[in-house]
Formats: C-alpha cells, sequence, structure tokens
C-alpha cells in the first residue's frame, strides 16, 4: 500500500454484505467529521466520543451515527459508525454519498492496518482480528481471541525484556568495563535460559495454532458402504454426503469443518478403497490415498457386519498415519476399534476421546498459540540466544555474545511488528475482507 494513502478519510461497510436489517458503515480518518455531517444531518458541531446521534442520512435513509475521537475508536483515528438499513440499496447509495464527499473505499484490512500503524495493536493481535472474524468453530474463535487479547503479544514483551536486559549488560561491559566491570555470567544465563523456555514453549503451540486456525485434518476412509458418508452425516447432523445402499458413491473427496467433542475437525469423507472400475473412480482413490498422506488423523471404518477382514487389515495396517479403527453399525454387530453407530449416533463420544488421544494436547495456554509466519521467526530467535549463550560459556570474548541476542531481538519484533517492512504488511492485511 502506498504510505500516503494511509492519510486518507476511508468507508466501508463493517458487516457482512447482503440484505440485513442493519448495516453498519465506518468512515475512518482526519476528515471523517467533515465526511459525516455532508451525508448525515444529525452530527452537531461539538460531537462527544462514544456517544450515537439520530439523524436522516443523505439518500434518504434514517439512522445513527456513533461518534469516536482521535485516538478512542477502533482505528485510532476520528471515525464515526453509521447504522442504516441493511439492504443492499441503502448501503450502495450511502457509500456513493460518501464518496463524493471525500472518502475512498478502505481497502482489504485497512481499517486494522491503522490500528496496527497507530499503536493500538500489534501484528499478532492484528492477525488475531483475521482468525476471528474466520473461525467457524467456537475452540477456533477461543484460540483467535487469546492472542486478540494480546497474550501471545504479552509472552513475546517479556521475552524481549530479558533479552533486551543481557543485551544492556553486555553492551555495559564492553563500553564501560572499568565502570561497570564484566559481565555477571550467572545472571546473564539465567536471563537467556528463561528465555529460551518461552521460545520453546511458544514453538510447541505451532500444531494447537494451526489446528485451532485450520482444524484438524481427519480423513475417513474405508471399504464403499462401510458407512463413512453416514458417520460425516452424523457429527454434521445434516445430509452433506449422498448416502446410498450401491457402492461407490462417493467418488471425490468431501471436506467439512465442525467441532466435534471440543475438537475442531476438518473432516474430508473419501472414495472407498477398492479396484478402480473406471477412470472417475481410480481418481478418486487417488485423491483419497493423497489425503491419507496429509491427515492428522485417519478414521478407518469398516462395517461390523461384514468383518475386519484381512483386506481391512492389510490397508489399516500400511496406513502410517495416527489411526483409529472404528467398528460402523454397531447395531447389526461387534468387532475391533471403536464403536460407533452412524444411524443411531451412538460411540461418538469414544470416537471423539480416541481422537484426542492421538492429537494430544491442542488447547490454547495463557501464552496464546503462533501460525505459520511466527514459526521460523522464533526458531531463529531460539538459535540465535542459544549462539549467544555459548559465546558466554566459551573461551571468547563477552561482547561477541551481542551479535546474537541482537539477532534475537529482530527476529521477535518482526512478530509484533515493532520492527517490519511494508511488503511484510501487504501480505498480512491482503488475505483480511473489505471492512475490517
Amino acid at each position: 500500500m502506498n504510505s500516503g494513502r494511509l492519510f486518507d478519510t476511508i468507508v466501508a461497510p463493517i458487516t457482512a454484505a447482503g440484505r440485513g436489517a442493519i448495516a453498519v458503515v465506518r468512515v475512518s480518518g482526519s476528515e471523517a467529521f467533515s465526511v459525516a455531517r455532508s451525508v448525515f444531518a444529525g452530527l452537531p458541531e461539538n460531537v462527544e466520543s462514544h456517544r450515537a446521534y439520530f439523524g436522516r442520512f443523505s439518500h434518504g435513509d434514517d439512522g445513527l451515527a456513533l461518534v469516536f475521537l482521535d485516538g478512542r475508536g477502533y482505528t485510532g483515528e476520528p471515525s464515526v459508525e453509521f447504522s442504516l438499513h441493511g439492504s443492499p440499496a441503502s448501503v450502495s447509495a450511502f457509500l456513493g454519498a460518501c464518496e463524493k464527499a471525500g472518502a475512498r473505499m478502505a481497502e482489504p484490512g485497512e481499517f486494522t492496518r491503522r490500528a496496527f500503524m497507530n499503536g493500538l495493536l500489534d501484528l499478532t493481535e492484528a492477525e488475531a482480528v483475521r482468525d476471528s472474524v474466520e473461525a467457524s468453530t467456537e475452540a477456533q474463535f477461543r484460540a483467535a481471541s487469546r492472542n486478540r487479547e494480546g497474550a501471545l503479544h504479552r509472552e513475546l514483551d517479556r521475552i524481549a525484556y530479558e533479552l533486551g536486559g543481557v543485551l544492556a549488560a553486555v553492551e555495559a561491559s564492553t563500553d564501560f568495563g572499568e565502570e561497570v566491570g564484566p559481565v555477571d555470567q550467572e545472571l546473564a544465563l539465567q536471563r537467556i535460559d528463561c528465555c529460551l523456555d518461552g521460545i520453546q514453549k511458544l514453538l510447541s503451540t505451532a500444531v494447537a495454532g494451526r489446528v485451532a486456525r485450520e482444524g484438524a485434518a481427519v480423513c475417513i476412509v474405508g471399504r464403499p458402504n462401510a458407512g463413512k458418508s453416514s458417520l460425516l452425516n452424523a457429527i454434521l447432523g445434516s445430509d452433506r454426503a449422498i448416502v446410498s445402499e450401491f457402492a461407490g458413491t462417493t467418488r471425490d473427496t468431501i471436506e467439512e469443518v465442525v467441532e466435534f467433542g471440543g475438537l475442531p475437525l476438518r473432516l474430508v469423507d473419501t472414495a472407498g478403497l477398492r479396484e478402480a472400475e473406471n477412470d472417475v473412480e481410480k481418481i478418486g482413490i487417488e485423491r483419497s490415498q493423497a489425503e491419507i498422506i496429509a491427515a492428522d488423523v485417519v478414521w478407518f471404518v469398516y462395517d461390523v457386519a461384514g468383518g475386519f477382514g484381512e483386506e481391512e487389515r492389510d490397508w489399516f495396517e500400511k496406513i502410517e498415519r495416527p489411526k483409529v479403527l472404528v467398528a460402523n453399525k454397531s447395531d447389526l454387530g461387534s468387532g475391533p476399534g471403536t464403536v460407533v453407530s452412524a444411524h443411531h449416533l451412538t460411540g461418538l463420544v469414544d470416537l471423539a476421546k480416541a481422537t484426542q488421544k492421538l492429537l494430544g494436547d491442542i488447547t490454547v495456554g495463557d501464552s496464546g498459540v503462533i501460525n505459520s509466519r511466527h514459526k521460523p521467526l522464533l526458531e531463529r530467535a531460539r538459535d540465535s540466544t542459544l549462539q549467544a549463550r555459548e559465546t558466554l560459556t566459551g573461551d571468547v570474548p563477552d561482547d561477541l555474545a551481542a551479535v546474537g541476542l541482537r539477532d534475537a531481538l529482530v527476529a521477535i519484533e518482526e512478530i509484533t511488528g515493532k520492527n517490519t517492512t511494508d511488503d511484510i504488511l501487504d501480505r498480512i492485511f491482503r488475505d483480511f475482507c473489505i471492512g475490517k
């Protein structure tokens, strides 16, 4: 984004597109109140922050204007949030009026980018805003909320503070050795080890963070007519997949995100495992194999009425991913594995527990969770901190530890946004929706 555009006054709906009872449109920037008075009759000359005013819009609608003074609203700029009738015609006419009055349409994520630029959010909190908007399960929303509330930000600040303290001690002993003496090595190593522990704990949340945002990938496999699609429908509570007495109904993968037993899962129903009878079925089975390789957990479903035979056992043993043997149609018989009945909705709690056991602890802790952008930067911070530790305990001058400590700090500041570039910001915010 051109840096000059950050000083424009911008406008966009902050509620979802389409028909609704109410739509909310935000105007933000230095000329927000001037634009507001041009399109809304109801704002007094001296407005109060966080106060709603009723009035009539220039395009013929009426509604409310909620005012935020400089530094008091979401973006940190003067802004007004208008509530009007949510018809596409009303919203479109109002946006046109705002543009004629001097505002331009906001770019994706521009409101949140301004909040970051104005110091109201760091980058981890800004990314969590996007994750909150995109959450499709309660677990995903809870994970996003922890980071949005600053959990990850606070932990990174704590680590950076300790690293900065050690760096200051090293630099002071180098520049003012006669006055302050050598580095207190024992204290410096204690602080470094504390940082390494913190960094490693954050790195250990990488899987939990991915699962919380995307859902754990669970691939449902088995023979045709084992009840894979019925199991998917039972968990979703709807007929998402076609169920038929004829084998081979599922020719392609079907994917749905669901919260199951407290777990955010990305369920993938696949074509039945068997010798393909035609090219279309062959492609479906090949895709099934690819999904198995990519899965976090595989549910191998078999029909207890047909039994868990040698061929099923051979397929099951060849799966090299964490896996659960699912004995479906338990109302018709019994067999090895986690016993369920997709038809009668029994055994699903046991299936959730078996899946949780394989996934391990994916809860969101007090320090929040990291994402794929954070992980390599944290690994760099860890490696540079280890380098500094080795320097302090080795037979080399202590001042060389400053190199590793500075690099570790730079890496952490790239995560929080204290040290970043426009290219990085563009990559982060282009994935946001308009109006956020």
